[in-house]
């Protein structure tokens, strides 16, 4: 007997705080994760799909979104077993209501909106489903587990969305709460688990599988899928994980002081694996030249990875005597920049550290032997997307 497990699809989801160009790739892979983990199905010949909850990042996707969602799912032809989660909750009118309404759930995929016992004797399979009803509860909905009886002959599973009591962090162990033994308590075979947007093993009957596709700043194995195998029966099962996000995510933070800084900066920006989503946060010290180099790299980066966001407000810009000569400023200028040196090395003023970048740039562009475009993205800085730890 083989499963896929997934979860936390967020199918809808806006990131708002990337550039539009860059917020529709992301929220089109989440669609194209689904197609893979269709594909995944079907290379790896489980008996199930597994989905649990948080579907839809929304009740108020559009009817659009919904079909397309489904359309995903056609690539693999066997059983797709959903509850919803705290984000698509089984409200009296949600957006699992309207889908049915839409005729847009093929027959292949059952959408669990009550808790209770599901067979699938085609499956080898029976699916103990602890849906969601509303956002969040201060309720274990997997306590009745414990008592229920399935078809015997068939593999006894958990489905659920929530929060495992004092496995995650602190501040997300308590809304949706589920008992950390719970998969021993009820006897299940396996209990496959969402809300969690890592991969993470609870104990060797109990998973969270993660988002297929990344969408946070966090090392913690977002981006795959499980396969579940039951190989020897009373046995817990196999568990592997397998790949299915298109996107990494990396966040970094550097601090530079010396050109060989920049030089390892560069090399790791031209070493990171494409397409990539980065979030680099610098600090310290460069002169104009290190600077000029860093720019150029970060404008190079942007051009092979999906979203590079950066901020240089920590950078401090300290011109060297070089240059300054380089720049073939004298009189009122070399004044100028003598004063904007003063200031930001007296004050850490950022302000001048921005004024000295303009101003170097406007002066290379007069140089004959100089062209930098570069410069004129050096003012803007990225945003950083702050998550929930959920």
């Amino acid at each position: 007997m083989r499963l896929l497990h997934t979860a936390d699809w967020q199918i809808g989801r806006q990131y708002g705080r990337f550039a539009p160009e860059d917020a529709l790739a992301l929220a089109e892979a989440r669609f194209s994760a689904v197609e893979r983990l269709a594909r995944l199905a079907t290379e790896q010949a489980v008996a199930a799909v597994l989905v649990a909850g948080d579907v839809f990042d929304a009740q108020t996707v559009s009817d659009r979104t919904v079909r397309r969602l489904f359309n995903a799912m056609q690539g693999f032809s066997g059983p797709w077993i959903l509850i919803p989660g705290n984000h698509d909750a089984a409200l009296a009118e949600s957006v699992w209501h309207r889908a049915k309404r839409l005729g847009a759930i093929p027959t292949h995929v059952e959408v669990l909106l009550e808790p209770g016992v599901y067979a699938f004797p085609q499956s080898g399979i029976a699916v103990l489903a602890a849906p969601l009803t509303q956002r969040q509860t201060s309720a274990d909905l997997t306590a009745w587990f414990d008592n229920a009886e399935s078809p015997e002959g068939l593999l006894r599973l958990g489905l659920a969305h929530g929060s495992v009591q004092g496995q995650l962090a602190d501040d997300i162990d308590s809304p949706n709460p589920i008992a950390a033994e719970r998969a021993a308590r009820a006897r299940l075979d396996y209990l496959a688990l969402g809300d969690w947007h890592g991969l993470k093993r609870i104990d060797e009957r109990t998973w969270y599988s993660g988002t297929p596709e990344q969408e946070r700043f966090k090392n913690n194995g977002a981006g795959q899928a499980l396969i579940v195998d039951f190989e020897q029966s009373g046995q817990p099962p196999r568990v592997t994980a397998h790949q299915v996000g298109e996107f990494q995510w990396r966040q970094w933070q550097e601090t530079l002081g010396v050109d060989s800084d920049i030089d390892r900066l560069i090399e790791r920006l031209e070493a990171l694996p494409a397409p990539a989503v980065l979030a680099l946060n610098l600090a310290g010290d460069t002169d104009l030249a290190g600077h000029q180099r860093l720019i150029q790299a970060l404008a190079e980066a942007e051009a092979r990875h999906r979203s590079v966001q950066y901020d240089l407000s920590a950078l401090r810009l300290q011109p060297t005597d070089a240059d300054v000569a380089a720049l073939d400023a004298d009189g009122y200028l070399g004044d100028v920049i003598d004063e904007l040196r003063a200031q930001q090395s007296l004050h850490d003023d950022e302000a001048s550290r921005d004024a000295l970048v303009l101003l170097a740039g406007l002066l290379r562009e007069r140089l004959p032997q100089a062209a930098s475009s570069a410069e004129e993205s050096a003012l803007g800085m990225g945003t950083l997307e702050r998550e929930d730890n959920a």
